[in-house]
């Protein structure tokens, strides 16, 4: 199991930027993918983004592309979220979520992860 605490949540005006961290202890955080998802008031959890275990390959929600940056740093155990350009649209609870490797497809699902963190509010005004 992979414990994750998330930080960096906050209120920002639209257009405005915000770094997410997510800090992990517990099981080789460099033998896990790590997400982030996002879920706004009455709707359903979605998938953000994610990276490898090494950081090399990032996938990310058509929403965010462009806008947003995952990142991860193996000798700190922590994962990143640049959120840049924001949007009132982007305002919701995001979680980062730890998946062990099941092969080649990076996983973007929120049944694909193991672990999850209790979640950082981020609310963009217009």
């Amino acid at each position: 199991q992979v414990q994750l605490v998330e930080s960096g949540g906050g209120l920002v005006q639209a257009g405005g930027s915000l770094r997410l961290s997510c800090a992990a202890s517990g099981r080789t955080f460099s033998n896990y993918r790590l997400g982030w998802f996002r879920q706004a008031p009455g709707k359903e959890r979605e998938f953000v983004a994610v990276i490898s275990r090494s950081g090399g390959s990032t996938t990310y929600a058509v929403s965010v592309k462009g806008r947003f940056t995952i990142s991860r740093d193996n000798a700190k155990n922590t994962v990143y979220l640049q959120m840049n350009s924001l949007k009132p649209e982007d305002t919701a609870v995001y979680y980062c979520a730890a998946a062990p490797y099941r092969g080649a497809i990076m996983p973007i699902r929120t049944y694909e992860y193991d672990d999850w963190g209790q979640g950082t509010q981020v609310t963009v005004s217009s």
